[in-house]
C-alpha cells in the first residue's frame, strides 16, 4: 500500500520495517482486493449501484460491432461452438432470470443485458464462479454491458431470438421521461425485427400503471398479440420471471403486486395484411405501383 506509510516500527517502536496491511475490508474500499475470491461467489453489497439510470445518455461508454456479423459469441460462451443467442434478457439486473433460465434450458444460448457497470461485473463473476462448480453450471448463459435502447441490430440478425425478456424496467413516472421506457412503439418494431415468427415477448412489473402502457403499446402494434393467461397456466418460463428475479422476490416480501403480461410475435404474412387494412392508402398505392 504506497500510500499507507506506517510501519510496525512506528506503531510498535521496535525495528522491523514492514509496511503496515489495513484489514481486508479497508482494502476492498481502497479497490485493493477483488471483490471475490476463487470459489466463491460476488456478494451484492460490494455491487450496489443506483436502480436505473438514463439511457439515453449512456451512449459513449458502451462497445458495440458494427454489425452481428462481426460479434465473436465464442468469447462469451466457451465450449461451444458457433453460440447463436436465442434467449435475450433484457435489463438483467443481479441475473437471477438468466441464471434461472440457463438451467430450464440448457440447449439454448443466454444472453443478459446491463447497462450498470457494476451490476454487469456482479453478473460475469457469478457465472464465472458457476461455471467453475461441479458439476458446471450457466455455460449457456453470458452477460454484456450495452445500451439495449440503441445497439441491439448490431448484435443480433432479423429473426434471430426467441424470447424477449422485460423484468421490472424502470417506469419513468415523468410524463417527459415516457420516451426512456423500454417498451415504445419505436422500440417495439425493433424487437419484432429481432424475433423469429411466433417468438415470445414477456414483460413484468410491479407498477400497474406501468403494466397498463405495455398491455396498450403491445396490443397496438401490427406485430404483437397477447397470449392468454390461461394458456400459460404451468408455464416454467411463467414462473421464472414472476419468482426468480431479484426484484420479484423483494416485491414478494413488501407483500406488493406483479402484474405481467406475454405477446407473441405474429408472421410477417399477418403483418402485411394487417397493415394494408389499417393503411388502405398506402396499400392502394403499393398495388399500383407493382402493377406499374
Amino acid at each position: 500500500m504506497a500510500d499507507i506509510q506506517e510501519t510496525h516500527e512506528s506503531r510498535s517502536g521496535g525495528s522491523m520495517k514492514r509496511p503496515w496491511v489495513p484489514p481486508k475490508f479497508v482494502q476492498e474500499a481502497l479497490g485493493r482486493l477483488p471483490l471475490v475470491e476463487d470459489g466463491q461467489h460476488p456478494q451484492k453489497r460490494f455491487y450496489r449501484s443506483r436502480a436505473h439510470c438514463n439511457p439515453l445518455s449512456h451512449n459513449d461508454a458502451c462497445e458495440y460491432p458494427p454489425h452481428p456479423g462481426k460479434m465473436n459469441w465464442s468469447v462469451l460462451y466457451p465450449g461451444h461452438t458457433d453460440p447463436v443467442v436465442r434467449f435475450l434478457d433484457v435489463g438483467c439486473g443481479f441475473g437471477g432470470l438468466t441464471v434461472a433460465l440457463s438451467a430450464l434450458f440448457p440447449d439454448k444460448i443466454i444472453l443478459a443485458l446491463e447497462i450498470r457497470a457494476k451490476v454487469c461485473e456482479f453478473v460475469r463473476l457469478r457465472i464465472e464462479e458457476m461455471r467453475k462448480e461441479a458439476p458446471p453450471r450457466a455455460r449457456n448463459a453470458a452477460v454484456l454491458k450495452t445500451n439495449a435502447m440503441k445497439y441491439l441490430p448490431h448484435f443480433f440478425r432479423k429473426g434471430q431470438l426467441q424470447k424477449i425478456f422485460f423484468c421490472f424496467p424502470d417506469p419513468h413516472f415523468k410524463t417527459k421521461n415516457h420516451r426512456r421506457r423500454i417498451v415504445s412503439e419505436r422500440l417495439l418494431t425493433e424487437y419484432a425485427y429481432l424475433l423469429q415468427e411466433g417468438g415470445i415477448l414477456y414483460a413484468i412489473t410491479d407498477v400497474e400503471e406501468l403494466h397498463q402502457w405495455h398491455v396498450a403499446k403491445l396490443s397496438e402494434h401490427l406485430s404483437f398479440e397477447r397470449v392468454p393467461e390461461e394458456t400459460l397456466a404451468g408455464d416454467v418460463t411463467v414462473t421464472a420471471i414472476t419468482r426468480e428475479t431479484e426484484e420479484s422476490k423483494k416485491v414478494e416480501r413488501a407483500g406488493g403486486r406483479k402484474y405481467w403480461c406475454v405477446f407473441r410475435r405474429r408472421p410477417d404474412a399477418v403483418v402485411i395484411n394487417a397493415s394494408r387494412r389499417r393503411w388502405p392508402v398506402w396499400s392502394s398505392d403499393e398495388e399500383k405501383h407493382e402493377e406499374e
